[in-house]
């Protein structure tokens, strides 16, 4: 477990974490890997991992009429999955790997369960993830603007 503790501490996403709180979250860790072309997960499926990572390239993406569009790329020191933070913990879009990937598993039981039982581990949690959250509704938001405002 010492290596995946470093990992958690050492990635740009718990910068300045206390190492109690690092130490916690490193209980809800496991390594993983995607191959390319591989789904992380699917939109609607249950939202019970996040991932920190750790290298490769993952699309964020949506379905709409005959298109899928990506949303956003995200890879190395990035993070993919804020939707096992609230109810009813499903995913709202798809991300797939565009090449061999390997990052952090975080279980959201786990996690959500350790924020319960320490309300500011929740709030460090929750005050990482909320620029994450807005930044990629924007990203979102110039997306729909482009695909939708090329036809007006």
């Amino acid at each position: 477990m010492e290596g995946l503790e470093r990992i958690v501490k050492e990635h740009p996403f718990f910068a300045g974490m206390k190492d109690e709180y690092t130490n916690l979250i490193a209980g809800c860790a496991k390594n993983v890997r995607f191959e390319a072309g591989q789904f992380v997960f699917h939109e609607g499926e249950p939202a019970d991992q996040f991932y920190l990572l750790r290298s490769g390239r993952v699309a964020l993406q949506i379905s709409a009429p005959e298109r899928v569009l990506t949303i956003q790329t995200v890879g190395e020191s990035e993070i993919v999955g804020a939707s096992w933070l609230v109810p009813p913990y499903r995913w709202g879009m798809d991300a797939k790997a565009l090449e061999l990937t390997r990052a952090i598993s975080m279980d959201a039981a786990c996690l959500r369960g350790k924020c319960e039982d320490d309300h500011s581990l929740g709030y460090e949690l929750m005050k990482r993830f909320m620029p994450i959250l807005i930044q990629r509704l924007q990203a979102s938001r110039l997306q729909i603007l482009d695909v939708y405002g090329a036809h007006s």
